[in-house]
């Protein structure tokens, strides 16, 4: 009588978690990215209106001492990138309150899909969104009399591609704690505004008194816009671009870190 031995199946392969959560976010961005595309209207507008801004507010700094090296195009242009990033960034975490108060939120977190491709994958298509205007805004400068390198040109891509990323995640994840749209533009709104005129965006923060000078220095966009300055005159290796670049990452990974615990569990659904 001859026995046999039955040997388990092996287990099947798994996939590994990074590998589902980056999938799982290019098919959360492909979603948004649809869906944005679509919206012609508030796409169109959207690219208008820093292009806009830039034209008509450009030409009246042309032949102005602001304090800077360089011409006026490249103390504005990266102020305005900044801005950019920074209304941009921080209010389209509306949408994400909309769709987690008609119930589209809570219908893909019962998927498979990883949780926090959720909110990447969000925050990816608002940084290529941000990225694609800075562009537009950039060559428009070009058009009006900034001059550039390019590789300052790229290098301050980046910094409003970190940026954005940080804002709209942490907008993204404030979306998911306010109970109503009017309650996140006032909280928006309260916050950006002062921010914004901190940073020094239009205007350098040098011609300040010195008072206002002092507050500023503890608002993380002001070394954001000065490192993309300098590397729009094409100074790379200064200390001014390592401190934006440290504050810009730092900044970031904090950003990051709270939205996903802001991500995790939603404060509710509002009445």
């Amino acid at each position: 009588m001859t026995t046999s031995t039955v040997h388990p199946a092996p287990a099947p392969d798994l996939p590994h978690p990074g590998g589902r959560l980056w999938a799982d976010t290019a098919l959360v961005f492909g979603r948004c990215l649809r869906a944005t595309l679509r919206s012609k209207t508030s796409l169109f507008f959207g690219m208008l209106q820093p292009l806009l801004f830039l034209a008509l507010f450009g030409p009246l700094l042309t032949g102005l001492d602001l304090g800077r090296q360089g011409s006026s195009w490249q103390t504005l242009v990266p102020g305005i990138l900044v801005q950019l990033a920074l209304l941009g960034g921080s209010y389209v975490g509306m949408g994400q309150l909309v769709e987690r108060n008609t119930g589209v939120v809570d219908r893909m977190r019962v998927t498979p899909v990883a949780p926090l491709a959720l909110l990447l994958g969000r925050t990816l298509r608002d940084v290529v969104q941000l990225v694609a205007q800075s562009v537009l805004l950039v060559l428009l400068g070009v058009a009006l009399g900034l001059r550039a390198p390019v590789g300052g040109i790229v290098l301050g891509l980046a910094f409003v591609a970190v940026l954005s990323a940080a804002l709209a995640a942490l907008s993204h994840g404030l979306g998911m704690r306010m109970r109503s749209t009017t309650e996140f533009a006032a909280v928006a709104n309260t916050t950006v505004l002062p921010l914004m005129l901190l940073s020094g965006l239009l205007l350098p923060m040098d011609l300040a008194p010195d008072w206002l000078d002092g507050v500023s220095r503890v608002v993380p966009f002001r070394y954001t816009v000065e490192a993309v300055r300098d590397v729009f005159r094409g100074d790379f290796a200064t200390h001014t671009v390592a401190v934006g670049a440290v504050v810009t990452i730092a900044l970031a990974a904090l950003c990051l870190a709270g939205a996903a615990r802001l991500h995790r569990r939603p404060h509710g659904t509002a009445a």
